[in-house]
Parts: C-alpha cells; sequence; structure tokens
C-alpha cells in the first residue's frame, strides 16, 4: 500500500500526496483526472471548493507548524 501524505502549509492549503481518493458527502468520488497531488482548501475563499484555488493569498494567515494533540477522550 502506497504512502499517504498530507502537508499544512502555511497561509494556505492541505497538500495531499500520494494514493488516495476523495469522496462527497454520499461517497461519490471527485474525478481527479489521474492526479496524485491536489490542494485541498482551508480558508473558504475557493470557488473550486474543496479544492484549492489560490483565492487565500493575503487573506488566510496561519502558521503551520507541528505539535501533539491532547490526550483522547474515553468515554
Amino acid at each position: 500500500m502506497a504512502t499517504t501524505k498530507i502537508t499544512v502549509n502555511n497561509n494556505g492549503s492541505l497538500r495531499i500526496d500520494g494514493d488516495f481518493e476523495i469522496v462527497d458527502k454520499e461517497g461519490n468520488p471527485y474525478d481527479l483526472g489521474g492526479r496524485t497531488v491536489v490542494s485541498l482548501c482551508r480558508c473558504g475563499k475557493s470557488i473550486n471548493k474543496p479544492f484549492c484555488d489560490g483565492s487565500h493569498k493575503g487573506h488566510f494567515e496561519h502558521e503551520a507548524v507541528a505539535f501533539a494533540l491532547p490526550p483522547k477522550k474515553t468515554v
């Protein structure tokens, strides 16, 4: 099985690279046209949501620095 890598870009998108499928809320796959790399919108400004079209430039700020999540909640 191939590895999928998701990169959180500074002031921008989520870049997905590898073997993946993206589906809508009903489970229908998006036609990615054979792409193995896509970027997903995080700012909400893209006309092509869920895909990034660069509309965030100058309108979205987030310094992407990795951190540890808090412990999972237990019931």
